[in-house]
């Protein structure tokens, strides 16, 4: 076994888990603004419990890439290349979400605001679908030809499995939202995202329960096939703890659902890492698609002094702002007069 790579390939596993579960929460906040209330301070108070966090969080979707290009250039050129459109519009998705964050309050009519939430709402389903499309699609087959080219047209890579895995994490990241925002407020936010979890994660989480089915009937072993029956009992957890209104345990069992389904899903299709669907000869490894072992140990011995602080820093917003908010926190919108002789300057 080759023990840098393998770490590694673990160590990227790891940051796209933490991505989606950090992420995931923020991008399914944005759909919840665009479909579950068009009362102003409820959408405030929505928009008021990721504000903290929510580019700290996008700083995954960053380190998981950078990781990939630094430690296994291969599978980040074929991956990125071949998917050159949807990680185009995953990012446009990304700028149209901070955009409408930073612009929303900056106008005071309901047709100004109404537009940006449109703007952030949309933006946080396309980056989901994107991100979604991208992941199911290195774990089940890119037509990649022995260089590592992708064979077709800019839509080769527009299939079923694309489309199962955005799906799963649109899913994924609407029932995250409604556990988190359950966690973060009080009142009607509270109750409301409550009966979503219950009423609608059984059908939101069924694609990436597909998805992580067809990797394992592919290529599973007895390792990945146990991780898959802990991520049932996680999320059965998760949906009996909202019932019982335990909104933190909800948050965490939804959380350790999607952690050990992607955990069976890599352990499954390792040590590939990029399947080809052409020909399996032509598949992307940890040992031909990694840099040497000089670079991988530096990679590894900066990570050991960097990543704990970032934990740590990150740890620590997180409980800084841990209290709930309700819709008494908010207060009425209101224009600023400008300032007398303000107009003359």
């Amino acid at each position: 076994m080759d023990v840098l790579p393998t770490i590694w390939f673990i160590a990227i596993a790891a940051l796209w888990v933490g991505y989606l579960i950090l992420e995931g929460f923020d991008l399914g906040v944005g759909m919840h603004l665009l479909t579950t209330t068009r009362d102003e301070k409820q959408r405030r108070l929505m928009l008021n419990t990721i504000g903290p966090v929510w580019d700290g969080n996008e700083v995954w979707l960053l380190t998981a890439g950078a990781g990939t290009f630094a430690a296994f250039p291969l599978w980040y050129a074929s991956l990125f290349s071949s998917l050159y459109i949807p990680l185009t519009i995953v990012l446009l998705g990304l700028i149209f979400r901070a955009v409408a964050i930073e612009y929303r309050g900056k106008g005071s009519t309901d047709r100004w605001r109404r537009w940006w939430d449109r703007a952030f709402g949309l933006g946080s389903f396309t980056a989901a679908f994107g991100v979604g499309a991208a992941l199911a699609l290195t774990t089940t087959g890119l037509p990649i030809n022995e260089n590592g080219d992708r064979v077709g047209g800019p839509f080769a890579w527009l299939t079923v499995y694309a489309v199962i895995g955005g799906l799963a994490v649109v899913g994924f990241c609407y029932v995250q939202a409604a556990a988190f925002l359950g966690l973060k407020t009080v009142g009607t936010v509270r109750d409301r995202s409550r009966r979503i979890l219950v009423r609608w994660s059984p059908l939101l989480l069924l694609p990436i329960v597909a998805w992580v089915l067809i990797v394992q009937f592919q290529s599973g072993d007895w390792v990945s096939w146990a991780l898959v029956v802990l991520a049932v009992v996680a999320v059965v957890f998760a949906w009996v703890s909202a019932r019982a209104g335990r909104e933190g345990r909800a948050f965490t069992g939804v959380a350790a659902f999607l952690a050990l389904g992607a955990a069976s899903i890599f352990t499954a299709v390792y040590p590939v890492v990029l399947p080809s669907s052409i020909d399996r000869a032509y598949d992307l490894t940890v040992s031909n698609a990694s840099s040497g072992d000089y670079t991988l140990m530096v990679m590894t011995i900066v990570t050991a002094i960097g990543l704990p602080l970032v934990l740590l820093y990150q740890g620590w917003s997180y409980w800084v702002f841990r209290r709930r908010l309700g819709e008494h926190h908010i207060p009425d919108a209101h224009e600023v007069e400008p300032a007398i002789g303000s107009a003359a300057r």
